[in-house]
Parts: structure tokens; sequence; C-alpha cells
């Protein structure tokens, strides 16, 4: 079994340390040691060694918002991308093939499927490799060429699937490759060790960095609602007054069209939502709404559904570059777009949090990266001919002379 030393004492962050505890399963608390406030920045160097890969996946920080933050209120973001493949979703994938592992469903000479629009299958990829399992997955043409060359990277076959299926057309390749060669589905849309590893991670890793301290908002968007579902089913009993918003694209209101997603018997999409419309935000609201979603809409885990559009994704996660050097995909983006919306609203002296799901570098040929340049542009040209050696000038002879 993969230790998860880190992952099993936590500091809890309220006054009522009883009802943490029964939030946490009765386990005991215990308060983590927080930097004080500085400018200068130090570094802490953490002092121990994993004995594979997956043991790194979990405790990611939690880091302040500074410049993009309006005045007045408090803004963080918990960076998934410190993960090992630099997504949210190698917590995912550990517990999908973990719990198949504990329940004899998955064994030694097996193939692993999945069906995603590139993370999860680059955490899958990874697990996979470490655990020494094949990997085939499946990804609708759309997302971006970078994700399918990671994953081959990491040594799994990648299945694309026509656009025009959408996001139930891979599902159900995935499906149909695993009923002919008996293969194991991840099923990460339906799995309920996906929230459960979210409850029981992190949840408690939020609780722990919050402990002692106000949080009134945790914003979110949604991909299988794993994270939203899990995160908060452990702040609805551990931080009852911290008030939970959900996001969802402008252009795929699935939620806000109140409509359900038709269903096969095994949870799965039983074709595309009549809502959704395609939306930039890659990880974001498939073409169905996610069986852990509905899960989680029916325990009432959110208080105001609040629309992003897919201009607004992109202009943060690029502010969020250059205002405050923390490099995130258009999902965190996002994200950080529904909590500058919250914080417009929120009463003065808030605190709000959001989860910054993936790095920027996996969206390399997609939107948010469109008006990024390869070449010089003007200004960088005139910096260039500023002094006179080493210049590489549009319709000119290299000047190498020092």
């Amino acid at each position: 079994p993969i230790s998860h030393r880190k992952h099993t004492m936590f500091a809890l962050a309220t006054q009522n340390v009883a009802t943490q505890k029964v939030a946490l399963g009765g386990r005991s608390v215990r308060t983590r040691r927080v930097a004080p406030a500085r400018r200068a920045v130090s570094v802490t160097p953490k002092a121990r060694m994993y004995d594979n890969i997956l043991e790194t996946i979990g405790d990611t920080p939690v880091i302040k918002i500074n410049r993009l933050a309006p005045e007045g209120v408090t803004i963080y973001a918990k960076a998934e991308f410190f993960n090992p493949c630099s997504s949210v979703k190698d917590r995912l994938a550990l517990a999908v093939i973990t719990d198949a592992e504990r329940r004899g469903v998955l064994k030694k000479g097996d193939t692993v499927v999945e069906a995603t629009s590139g993370n999860t299958g680059i955490a899958v990829a990874m697990v996979c490799a470490q655990r020494g399992y094949d990997c085939v997955i499946c990804m609708a043409e759309p997302f971006s060429v970078e994700r399918r060359k990671i994953m081959r990277m990491l040594g799994a076959k990648v299945i694309v699937t026509p656009k025009a299926g959408k996001g139930t057309g891979m599902v159900a390749k995935a499906e149909e490759l695993c009923a002919k060669h008996g293969w194991f589905l991840c099923s990460q849309f339906e799995n309920d060790a996906n929230p459960a590893y979210h409850a029981s991670t992190t949840g408690p890793e939020i609780l722990q960095d919050f402990a002692g301290k106000q949080l009134d908002y945790f914003v979110t968007g949604y991909g299988t609602g794993g994270t939203f579902q899990g995160v908060g089913k452990v702040l609805r009993v551990a931080r009852p007054d911290c008030k939970i918003i959900l996001l969802e694209p402008e252009a795929a209101g699935l939620i806000a069209s109140g409509i359900k997603s038709e269903r096969k018997a095994s949870g799965a999409p039983a074709g595309s939502h009549p809502a959704f419309a395609p939306h930039p935000i890659q990880g974001w609201t498939p073409d169905f709404i996610p069986k852990v979603l509905e899960d989680a809409q029916a325990m009432n885990l959110y208080d105001e559904l609040v629309p992003i559009t897919g201009a607004e994704a992109i202009e943060t996660a690029q502010k969020l570059a250059r205002m405050e050097g923390i490099f995130t995909g258009i999902s965190g983006g996002a994200n950080m777009a529904g909590a500058l919306k919250v914080a417009e609203k929120a009463p003065k002296g808030s605190v709000i949090l959001t989860i910054l799901a993936d790095t920027s570098e996996r969206y390399m040929s997609t939107p948010l990266y469109e008006s990024i340049a390869a070449d010089m542009n003007e200004e960088e040209l005139e910096i260039a001919k500023s002094t006179p050696s080493f210049q590489l000038l549009p319709d000119a002879e290299p000047v190498l002379q020092m």
C-alpha cells in the first residue's frame, strides 16, 4: 500500500474542535506551524525522501493573491499544479486506482482505461506507469495536442475520438473498449472513490491551512464534481458558515438549466445534455452532468451558482501570470474569475478561497495563448536594437559581433 503520512494528520479550522473531529471520522487534530507574514521571500526545504512519485500527491500550498485581489477582500488560491503531474486530477487517479486494487477488481497485468479531457488521462498514465499497468486513454479531438503528447510520454495509448461525439462520445468509446477487451474502466464521472479522496485529503488540508483563521467563501467550478463534493462535505460540517459558490461556463449552463442528464444503469451519461454548448474552459463541464456532481447537488452543497465566460477565464489566467507570477490554465483562470466576482459583492474583510486546478503549459495550443506571439514584437525589437551586438531582426542578416 502507498504511504500517505502527510495526509494523516490534519489541523482543523473552527472554534468547535469536536465538530471538526466528526467531519474527519474522530481523528485527533493539531495545528500546522504557519510562516509569519513577510515581504522578503524565505524558503523552507522539505527535509524528507519519498519511496515513489505517488507519495508526493496532495498537501498543495495555499497562496495569497496580492495585486489582483480588490482592496478590502482577501483571496487565496490552493495551487493544485504543485502535484507531481501538475493538476488536481493526480488525486483522482491515485484514489480510483488504489481503490480498485483494494477491491480486487484491478490486478497485475491489467489494462486501465479512462475517458478524459486530458488532465485525468495524464494523472492515470502517471499512476499506471508507477504501478506497472498498461494504460489506454480516450480523448475527444478538441482538447489540446500537448495533453496527448504528455500521456504518450508517460506510456499511455491515446485514442482520439471525433469532435462531433463530444464528451459522451469519448466515454462511450472507453466503455466499448473495456467491454470488448475486459479492461478496467476508471469511470471518473461516477466513481465514489473520487469525491471520497477529496473529502479525506483536499478538504482536511484546507481546514488545516485555515485553522484558527477566517474563511467566508469557497469558490470552485466542476469537471467531474469530485473536488466540489469532497471539499463541500467537509466544509459543510467543519465550517458551516463558509459559503460554497459553484461555477460553470456561461455557454454551458447545465446546472442552471435545471434539466437532469439521462443515465445508463452504470450512472454514465446516456446522451448529450440539451443545454451544452462548446466552451474553452477545458476540464470544466462536459456535455453531461456527471453522476458525482448530481450526487453533490442532492446534498445541497452550494449556496450560489455563478456563470463564467470563456473570455473572463482566459483574461484572468493571463492576469494571474503577469500580476502574481502564478502560472495556471484556463480553468484556474475561470475559478479565479469566479472568486473576483464573489469579491465584488462580499462584505469588506471577507476571505475567499479558490482552486487552481492545473498549469498553463497544458494550454499552449489553445485560445489562452492566441494573443501571445512567438516572434519579437516592436517593443522587443527596439530593446534588441538598443545595443549593437547579437541582433536578430526581421528581413536583415543576423548581427554577431561583440
